[in-house]
């Protein structure tokens, strides 16, 4: 005679759940090496569209999560995708609109199996507020404060499944020797990282790479980052870019320190030699000048372009 489902342990009856033995199996409708999830394609402004957030699915799997900004875990449940296999996690930077949604996103993860899980998180160092800038915690400092033993969700750490966080700190700082170093490579997969620059944000840009194909995330980028993400996007399949801003003089001074205006982009684009390019992190400006932006990018690169939307899928 089966146990009453009151004597269940909590881990376990919210394991049986949430998790996709549980509840309808989410078939994945790709079997290609690498395909791009779009969770979120917009910014910090409440416009309608979740802020930046990314999987990556590894044979038709979601493996890896990059940045986590607020609404992607509305977008995952309509993408019908289960975050059950999902053990790495890219942060660009630590801004709320790329980090604030990640303590939704763990807990998703951890109802979604009653496995032991291992999260492998990379973000940027920290900062102390140089040339008066703001102070950033670093990743690992980051983490901490959420889910450590006194963290604001320590109690997340054993809610439905054994949870452990090896968090882990990438130089964010521009050096003019700077090179992509590989940061992780099991299984097919390699996955590269070097410090981007945007603001006094440590920031950092990644590409990932499985069976020939490759993308690489610019994250929030301005002028002083470009060099670096030329390296590291050099012969990309796909190049995800955050376009916020238009050409000078048509958006506030300040956003130019902070992000990457269409001209440029078509020209680091262009001399890069990435073969596709999808624009994300999109603001109303340039949502709504969006033919104004894509003529100006074709000004350099002659690829194609599109315009990101939430819960669209690429392949790269």
């Amino acid at each position: 005679m089966g146990m009453p489902i009151y004597l269940v342990r909590l881990p376990v009856f919210l394991a049986l759940l949430f998790s996709s033995a549980g509840s309808p199996v989410y078939a994945q409708t790709s079997t290609a090496p690498l395909e791009l999830v779009v969770l979120g394609s917009g910014g910090p402004g409440a416009t309608g569209r979740a802020a930046a957030s990314y999987l990556v699915l590894i044979a038709g799997i979601p493996r890896i999560l990059v940045d986590a900004g607020p609404g992607a875990f509305a977008r995952l449940g309509e993408a019908k995708l289960s975050l059950a296999k999902v053990d790495i996690v890219l942060l660009t930077h630590l801004h709320i609109d790329h980090a604030g949604e990640l303590p939704g996103l763990f807990k998703a993860r951890a109802v979604s199996s009653s496995d032991p899980i291992v999260f492998k998180v990379w973000g940027p160092e920290g900062s102390h507020g140089q040339n008066h800038g703001a102070n950033f915690s670093s990743t690992s400092r980051f983490l901490h404060l959420l889910f450590g033993p006194n963290g604001a969700f320590a109690y997340l750490s054993d809610f439905s499944a054994p949870m452990t966080l090896q968090a882990h700190d990438l130089p964010a700082q521009l050096s003019a020797t700077a090179v992509p170093n590989i940061i992780f490579r099991q299984g097919g997969v390699a996955i590269s990282a070097i410090a981007g620059h945007h603001g006094d944000a440590p920031a950092v840009i990644y590409r990932i790479e499985c069976a020939g194909r490759s993308v690489t995330f610019s994250g929030d980028i301005d002028a002083e980052g470009l060099p670096n993400l030329r390296s590291i996007a050099k012969n990309s399949d796909l190049l995800v870019f955050n376009s916020v801003v238009l050409d000078p003089p048509n958006s506030p001074p300040v956003l130019y320190t902070l992000h990457t205006p269409p001209h440029d982009i078509g020209k680091l684009a262009k001399e890069a030699g990435v073969r596709r390019l999808l624009l994300s992190h999109l603001s109303p400006a340039t949502e709504e000048m969006h033919d104004g932006v894509l003529k100006s990018i074709h000004e350099n690169y002659t690829g194609p372009v599109s315009l990101a939307e939430d819960g669209m899928r690429v392949q790269p």
